[in-house]
């Protein structure tokens, strides 16, 4: 499993919330009049879309990646199972029985 996706993602979202922030900031909150003060809720909501974007396709990734990882121990789960049903438990079924002896 590589972990690279797991780290990167989460802090370019992190960067591009801080710019989408900063740019609000640039070009809208020096001039706020009351026709920006009711748009600002959309206005910041376009420019946090790219880190939404981000944050959103590392939390699908991770959601693979944890799915893959326990398909991969239910298939190791279902090969143990099927072993047992075999009779192959390590040999438990050909120890002598101390209460059988005869």
């Amino acid at each position: 499993m590589n972990k690279t996706p797991s780290f990167v993602l989460p802090v370019l979202a992190a960067l591009l919330s801080l710019a989408g922030i900063a740019g609000f900031i640039v070009l809208f909150a020096r001039d706020m009049t009351i026709f920006w003060f009711i748009l600002s809720p959309l206005i910041l909501i376009v420019y946090q879309f790219p880190a939404f974007v981000v944050f959103r396709m590392w939390k699908r990734k991770r959601a693979q990646l944890t799915r893959e990882d326990q398909s991969g121990h239910r298939a190791l789960a279902s090969e143990i199972e099927e072993v047992q049903e075999q009779g192959d438990d390590g040999g438990a079924d050909t120890a002598n029985d101390p209460g059988n002896e005869g």
